[in-house]
């Protein structure tokens, strides 16, 4: 990945999304179904697009909402379903979109009292609360957001009644009816005007940040962050949780300042990502430029992406640290800091991670469960409680309730974030002192990703590559250990592979939505050792990728 001139430098006018313009193409252009690129697709994370691009349109918002609405009838879940939304500009009117659909065919939605903006982990938290104790009549939500991408996306997600991302047969049913609508010119649609929508019988109001903040001790020590007087600084970059940390610092009686209030469909006061983009990801030194010079400031400070599921950790005296860093600290500290938890409580983490988190893992004695990439595979973990916490090397993590019980089952940045000060409370050292720590005992790996371009058929020949076609004996100068195209958790497909030797390994597998693979490696040695194993990661790769087109 090419380094843009303008990354970590403050957004320029020429680089800002025409909201209006944006929104006219919402509502104005329609969606060619016999386009790959047009129709609905569900990724890890729901349906991503641009209006720009014809792939994120009202046509879109209107067919998913159906084929969910006709979901929901299918299975027999006829509970009340709760509505949230992020703030990029494409969210506002695909909830008005969506609820036309909602109301229109008698589902009882739940919506955010003054119309708040309502992060994704708190829709997963009013589900599972919701849910407690009911066998009939369970609630499930939809979450309108594409996450930390660009201004100019859109996103829209189902969750089911067990209040994490859907699974793949539930967002298969879901996308191929949606798709079925599309091709039918929205024939079936049921939609009223928004107006009538708003003023419906089914059509409710839910106090979501009331509902979540005070539940946020029986997860976290809130005493101990009060008690010991963190000074924390966050930052929501604009983004759905902007109202709930005053609300937060409120309730708790913490020393938390808010640096940035401002909530702007363009994101003009965010700093470049690595490719000159707009982007709120946390876990970028680019994107998180301005909190990163506040660091001397706070004891501990963070930041949260758009909808709030991801996080970003900056301690005083590490800067930035990353998200595998902070996963292995934060894993390291919970279980030796939770002693109701079930001791046979495992950790979650996807193949991609760090492997310093197998070796805190085998420390504490704790059972490792590596899944492939994407949250769905912790939900179940999480909600019966045989998973203690879930993380991914992209800044996602939930993890349970004090007592062991379920918190959410879908990422929640707020939490994570503020672990962080209690963290720094309860151990008097913040996690990158404690980061530092732990390499003395485990080792000091050197962890990156990059990317290559792929054409669609390779893409498809990666994600079903077996061991057999990959050649080569060693990897960076070491005999090559395991090689793997099933998660060692769960035994389901990787999409792609990961091969291992003593001192480091690679993960390969295609991008969702771009002509591009991605190469995940680690070295527990140094930065040289590092770039000789992605280099002979793109050679194995590319060699097994002929191999697999001369057998075709």
């Amino acid at each position: 990945m090419k380094t843009s001139p303008l990354a970590g430098k403050p957004a320029q006018a020429a680089t800002l999304v025409n909201v209006p313009r944006l929104v006219t193409a919402y509502y104005g252009n329609q969606p060619d179904p016999s386009v790959p690129g047009q129709r609905v697709a569900f990724g890890t994370s729901g349906h991503r697009g641009s209006a720009f691009e014809n792939s994120f349109n009202e046509w879109h918002v209107l067919a998913i909402s159906q084929a969910i609405c006709e979901y929901r009838r299918q299975r027999h879940i006829d509970g009340p379903l709760f509505l949230g939304i992020d703030t990029h500009a494409l969210s506002e009117p695909a909830y008005a979109s969506a609820l036309e659909v909602l109301a229109a065919n008698g589902v009882d939605v739940m919506l955010a009292e003054h119309d708040e903006y309502t992060p994704t982990p708190v829709i997963s938290h009013a589900i599972l609360t919701y849910n407690r104790g009911r066998d009939p009549g369970l609630a499930d939500g939809i979450v309108i957001t594409p996450s930390h991408n660009p201004p100019d996306s859109g996103g829209f997600k189902y969750n089911p009644p067990n209040g994490g991302p859907a699974d793949k047969d539930v967002t298969d049913w879901i996308e191929a009816r949606a798709n079925a609508i599309l091709e039918n010119g929205l024939k079936g649609v049921k939609r009223i005007p928004l107006e009538q929508a708003r003023r419906a019988a089914t059509t409710h109001r839910h106090d979501f940040i009331n509902a979540y903040v005070s539940d946020l001790d029986s997860v976290l020590d809130m005493d101990a962050i009060r008690g010991a007087g963190i000074n924390m600084g966050v930052d929501p970059l604009g983004g759905a949780g902007v109202h709930y940390w005053g609300a937060i610092a409120e309730r708790y009686g913490l020393n938390l300042t808010i640096v940035n209030e401002v909530v702007d469909p363009a994101f003009r006061f965010m700093t470049l990502d690595w490719d000159g983009r707009v982007r709120m990801d946390p876990s970028s030194p680019y994107a998180m430029q301005g909190l990163i010079g506040l660091k001397d400031r706070f004891d501990i400070a963070f930041a949260c992406d758009t909808d709030h599921d991801r996080h970003g950790i900056v301690a005083r005296t590490a800067g930035l640290l990353q998200p595998n860093h902070y996963l292995s600290v934060a894993i390291h500290y919970l279980f030796q800091h939770r002693p109701n938890w079930s001791k046979q409580a495992a950790v979650g983490k996807t193949v991609v991670s760090s492997q310093m988190i197998d070796r805190v893992a085998a420390k504490l004695g704790c059972r490792l469960y590596e899944v492939p990439v994407g949250f769905k595979w912790f939900v179940e973990g999480l909600y019966e409680g045989s998973l203690g916490f879930g993380g991914e090397e992209s800044a996602g993590a939930s993890f349970v309730r004090r007592d062991g019980s379920v918190w959410t089952t879908d990422k929640d940045g707020m939490v994570p974030a503020l672990l962080s000060a209690e963290i720094a409370a309860r151990m008097g050292r913040d996690p990158g002192e404690l980061y530092r720590e732990l390499t003395r005992e485990a080792g000091n790996p050197v962890y990156d990703r990059v990317e290559a371009p792929a054409t669609a058929e390779q893409k498809q020949q990666l994600a079903r590559l077996s061991s057999q076609q990959v050649r080569s004996a060693e990897l960076a100068g070491e005999p090559i250990q395991t090689i793997l195209t099933r998660a060692p958790g769960n035994d389901a497909p990787i999409g792609g592979l990961k091969v291992i030797a003593a001192s480091g390994w690679f993960a390969a597998r295609p991008s969702g939505t771009e002509n591009l693979y991605k190469i995940y490696a680690e070295s527990f040695r140094d930065e040289n050792h590092l770039h000789r194993i992605q280099a002979e990661a793109r050679a194995i790769v590319s060699d097994a990728l002929t191999a697999s087109s001369q057998q075709a």
